[in-house]
């Protein structure tokens, strides 16, 4: 056995490292004072967070700002395994839903996705999850293995659920947010131009025309004067921002094959591979309009292997070094075959008629074909 295959064999131990830790320090492209522009989010339902950007307050006058949230990151790493070199070392799995294809790395919810839920592998899916429940993480790692790193909820039928073994999340500390007003201006006065009709609701008094709401059915067109006044403008931070990355090598341990040591050797060696890969990957600090950020010259990164006794020690392990052990691992533990099935139209009536059932024959009939 080679060298590089046992490698890491002491952080799957027992007694081996608690987690990974990167962390990293981010600027924007502007500089350190220059102007981030964090994700906004849709007020709760009760009202207590009336949206905008996710910004906590402290007692002590201090905040943090959520710049790109857990679920954003993973939505940005994982696509990586649909790529060139990387898309050998997981199954590919695509479901047809009219006329777009849907990798999974692709979906949301990953293996717990509706449309992947709806499809023929809905059965095989449903009895994958029951596995995991079961303590054998096999048959879910030959159809879906970045779904045991990144996590997934099958929320709508086992409810079986996979802990994320990567957390990554870029906040902002002690932010001071700004706001922006813009005015439109149409290309030309269609009224005065006699291009379009005029209307009362359109003029003052003295019969000027006005600004009117971005609602008026002329402002949405593009035909009038409206402004924007008062918009999120993005945060400059004075605390810094950080970007602080996670792989849990305590959870990666609680994935088995049943009760076969060699196979979950060999299977936890596989999800570390893929977990170190997708770890030490640098996602593009392009987030959105406004956000591009990029590492602070002046900090330097911390990457650590922590202890479950709270000691800490460098870690030095390069992404093209997590590559080749991740290659020689899948070769191990033999990566799933590749699988393309169409989107079941008859499943998603069923699953919004509420008669989607639970892995019975029923379902089995409906969303598989078997061999005559």
């Amino acid at each position: 056995m080679s060298d590089l295959m046992t490698k890491f064999d002491p952080w799957l131990e027992d007694a081996g490292p608690a987690a990974l830790v990167i962390r990293e320090h981010l600027i924007p492209v502007e500089g350190p004072d220059g102007v981030a522009f964090p994700a906004t989010y849709a007020a709760s339902e009760d009202r207590t967070f009336g949206g905008g950007y996710n910004i906590d307050l402290f007692p002590d006058g201090t905040n943090v700002c959520l710049i790109d949230s857990v679920g954003s990151q993973a939505n940005r790493i994982e696509p990586l395994f649909a790529k060139g070199e990387y898309a050998a070392l997981v199954p590919r799995v695509v479901v047809k839903a009219g006329e777009k294809c849907v990798n999974l790395l692709e979906a949301g919810h990953r293996a717990g996705d509706a449309i992947i839920r709806c499809s023929a592998l809905k059965q095989e899916l449903h009895d994958a999850f029951k596995s995991v429940q079961n303590g054998d993480a096999q048959p879910l790692a030959k159809i879906a293995p970045t779904s045991l790193v990144f996590g997934a909820w099958d929320s709508r039928d086992t409810q079986a659920k996979l802990p994320r073994l990567i957390a990554s999340t870029i906040r902002a500390f002690d932010v001071h947010k700004l706001t922006r007003s813009a005015q439109y201006v149409p290309a030309t006065e269609y009224i005065d131009e006699g291009l379009l009709p005029d209307r009362s609701d359109l003029r003052d008094a003295d019969g000027n025309m006005i600004n009117v709401s971005s609602k008026h059915p002329y402002a949405t067109r593009g035909f009038a004067h409206h402004p924007a006044s008062g918009s999120h403008g993005g945060v400059i931070a004075t605390g810094g921002i950080r970007r602080v990355a996670t792989l849990h090598l305590a959870a990666l341990r609680l994935l088995n094959a049943g009760e076969d040591a060699k196979k979950t050797l060999a299977l936890r060696r596989y999800i570390l591979g893929l977990a170190l890969t997708a770890f030490t990957y640098s996602p593009s600090g392009y987030l959105r309009q406004g956000c591009n950020l990029v590492q602070d010259p002046d900090k330097k990164r911390d990457f650590k292997v922590v202890f479950g006794d709270g000691h800490h020690e460098d870690a030095a392990v390069t992404h093209n070094e997590a590559l080749d052990y991740a290659r020689t691992a899948a070769k191990a533990f033999g990566v799933g075959k590749d699988r393309s099935v169409d989107f079941d139209q008859s499943l998603a009536k069923q699953e919004v008629s509420g008669d989607a059932g639970n892995g019975t024959k029923k379902v089995q009939k409906a969303g598989t074909k078997k061999n005559k």
